[in-house]
């Protein structure tokens, strides 16, 4: 389970693709330490997604513990906000992905094509890929994940080991309060939490594990747990690199001239020598690649999935020959373009706009999706008492529910700065989630359906042989 969350993760997309916008736009030599106070956030909010996970054990995510918690329109009203997350962040993907293949053709082929010509000819392949219910192999993607984490670690430990570049191992300018606090601190908040997207997926794998109560919380736990020290290891070993007083001119200007990645391509280069940047360059389009083809697939599950519960159109469940779900397939791909296609008609930077529009709003959705499902656990748990331990289901949630929310006003009083945009733009998109959210919440409400998401391991919601969970 562990592994399969950490190679959804891409590590080098999260690092060298997003990584240099905190350092430039958000708190600078600073971010190293928000991914450590985002793991915690995420792990209070795991105790009580975890404690419900044994008791709604379907694949609706969070469309199932809501509507378990706070009734079917909200529940609906989550799936569509899952949809936008989904969506806003495969299209960031789509964004950096084809300014890194425009980069690697150009390089090597000497052929000069615009960004979009790159991703679009991608969503085609994909959307065949999708038809055809052809994904990348397991075992490749397992090759191609521990040889991006394996670079990066070995740079990180050369740093850690040599002592750090100019101003040597400063935690306290990476990991103070003070440096936390220093410039936007909600863009570093942003990314952060966009990094650690997928984790919720090893409750996924319950019905398929042979100990689900044990396997689940220790795989969540430690998937949480080393996704935030990886990225708050490799984070501070590239600031030391620069140094804290210096990283966020370098990132800024990088972000400038539309070469974010090598703020992370350059000292690791230096580092490991000139072989590293081509293998680097190949495994960062190998690494986003991988990406949208994991998100299509998901929100195509997650298309039938609705479908299948009544929520949206009974057509989007059907299959083709191959048992591929093509009607969600050609849905998810439309999706794709209405979301790419505006920037490329206006000739929009791909990197910071694309990328850091759709991350930004992707985070907000996701805020509210934990928020809500933080909500639903302490409702469910209070009502059925299934459960009634109360660190499990209701502190945990608790806190976890006060540091999002905390996160959010933060992440909202930096939205301008992150999307590097005027205010009514930032409000546009931030209206976005509410206006999808209430959507769902109507759709919900105008079509109540028969939901077999309502399921319990078997048992119907409410029956008297759901047995109360043991400490």
């Amino acid at each position: 389970m562990v592994f399969f969350v950490l190679s959804a993760q891409a590590p080098l997309t999260g690092v060298a693709g997003t990584l240099p916008i905190p350092l430039g736009l958000g708190n600078g030599g600073g971010a190293p330490g928000v991914y450590l106070v985002v793991g915690v956030m995420i792990t209070l909010f795991s105790v009580g997604f975890i404690a419900m996970s044994r008791h709604v054990t379907d694949a609706g995510a969070f469309y199932a513990y809501v509507s378990r918690g706070l009734g079917r329109p909200l529940g609906v009203g989550a799936s569509q906000v899952a949809v936008l997350c989904y969506s806003a962040t495969q299209a960031a993907l789509y964004g950096l992905y084809g300014v890194v293949v425009q980069g690697l053709v150009q390089r090597y082929a000497s052929i000069d094509l615009p960004w979009w010509f790159w991703t679009l000819a991608t969503i085609v392949v994909v959307q065949i890929l999708g038809s055809l219910d052809i994904e990348f192999g397991a075992k490749l993607l397992g090759v191609l994940v521990v040889a991006e984490t394996s670079l990066l670690l070995i740079f990180a430990c050369w740093e850690l080991v040599s002592g750090g570049g100019p101003r040597g191992l400063d935690i306290v300018d990476s990991f103070g309060p003070s440096a936390f606090l220093d410039g936007a601190p909600g863009v570093a908040l942003t990314f952060a939490i966009g990094c650690i997207l997928g984790f919720e997926s090893t409750a996924l794998y319950a019905k398929e594990a042979r100990d689900p109560a044990r396997t689940v919380p220790r795989a969540t736990y430690l998937a949480v747990a080393l996704i935030s020290v990886f990225f708050a290891f490799v984070s501070w070993m590239i600031v030391s690199y620069y140094g804290s007083d210096k990283v966020r001119g370098v990132a800024l200007e990088a972000l400038q001239r539309g070469d974010a990645a090598s703020v992370v391509f350059a000292p690791i280069t230096d580092t490991l020598g000139a072989w590293a940047a081509d293998a680097l360059q190949v495994l960062l389009a190998t690494s986003l690649l991988a990406g949208v083809l994991a998100f299509h697939n998901g929100i195509n599950r997650y298309f039938h999935s609705l479908s299948g519960a009544g929520v949206l159109p009974r057509r989007l469940s059907r299959t083709n020959r191959r048992g591929a779900p093509y009607a969600a397939s050609l849905l998810q791909t439309a999706v794709a373009l209405a979301l790419i296609v505006p920037f490329a008609l206006a000739g929009a930077d791909p990197v910071l706009t694309l990328l850091t529009w759709g991350g930004g709003v992707s985070v907000l959705a996701l805020m509210l999706l934990y928020v809500l499902t933080s909500v639903a656990v302490i409702v469910f748990f209070r009502r059925t008492r299934l459960d009634t331990r109360p660190w499990n289901t209701l502190i945990a949630p608790l806190a976890a529910i006060a540091l999002l929310l905390g996160a959010t006003v933060l992440a909202l009083n930096n939205f301008t700065t992150l999307i590097s945009a005027s205010g009514t733009t930032a409000l546009v998109l931030e209206l976005a989630v509410i206006v999808v959210f209430a959507g769902g919440v109507l759709l919900g409400r105008l079509r109540p359906g028969q939901d077999n998401l309502f399921a319990t391991d078997g048992v119907p919601a409410g029956s008297a042989e759901e047995v109360p969970a043991s400490a």
